[in-house]
């Protein structure tokens, strides 16, 4: 009965013995478990490259003398909306999960912008300004580049931009006639070359094949010759999916 009693008393006294601490606990393995959506898009990029082929030709018509002087913010009126179309652009091609068209279709709209804001505001030594903003983005050209030749819509009308901005970028510094005059020659061969890029991709999306050349190599090339599990590769380390950027 005593025995009985202590038990009944142990039972009713608050346990006096430091708690063990507990152990973390690890979730299982969920990569089973693991579902990735995908929501797929129509591709932005001839909308790009038509608005890059635009403005590039208004640009080159006015650095041509086709425009008087006193167009300038006439053209910088026409050129401003591409800067609202190409920033579309670039998010939807961050949403498709391709960095680098997104990043050069971002630039180009930052540029545009720029430009049709000094252009509309007439300030003060304007082209000299805009002459400096078009070299440094001769080297954001010139990285994109480096990167770019499996795409080779993408690359071509890097190469063809890069000399553009060289001579605008100049003429901008020095005011050298000849130079503008070259800057407008080459605006209108971007236009060309992106106007040709944008009417091919959107052949290619009608018709689901390549119908004219655009040059795609390497990864770019399987993205779209290759098969789902291609597309898939490694997507569980992409931006978005991973964690951290």
């Amino acid at each position: 009965m005593n025995t009985a009693t202590a038990a009944d008393g142990a039972d009713e006294a608050p346990d006096s013995r430091p708690e063990t601490p507990r152990r973390h606990r690890f979730e299982p393995d969920l990569r089973s478990m693991t579902r990735i959506n995908l929501r797929p898009i129509a591709s932005p990029m001839p909308l790009g490259f038509f608005t890059v082929a635009i403005a590039s030709a208004m640009t080159a018509c006015l650095q041509l003398g086709v425009f008087d002087a006193e167009a300038r913010r006439a053209v910088a009126l026409c050129v401003l909306p591409a800067f609202a179309l190409q920033l579309l652009v670039s998010v939807l091609a961050f949403g498709a999960r391709d960095v680098i068209a997104a990043t050069l279709m971002g630039a180009f709209a930052g540029s545009w912008l720029a430009y049709a804001l000094v252009m509309l505001s007439g300030a003060p030594d304007g082209l000299r300004v805009l002459g400096v903003f078009n070299l440094a983005f001769l080297c954001l050209g010139a990285l994109m580049a480096a990167v770019t030749r499996p795409k080779r819509a993408l690359w071509f009308v890097l190469l063809v931009s890069l000399p553009r901005w060289a001579a605008t970028g100049l003429s901008g510094l020095t005011g050298a006639e000849w130079l503008t005059r070259t800057s407008g020659a080459l605006g209108l061969l971007v236009a060309l070359v992106a106007m040709y890029t944008a009417f091919a991709l959107m052949l290619e999306d009608m018709r689901t094949e390549e119908v004219l050349p655009i040059g795609r190599s390497g990864p770019a090339h399987a993205a779209v010759e290759g098969d789902l599990a291609v597309q898939l590769r490694n997507l569980e380390r992409q931006a978005g999916v991973r964690r951290t950027l």
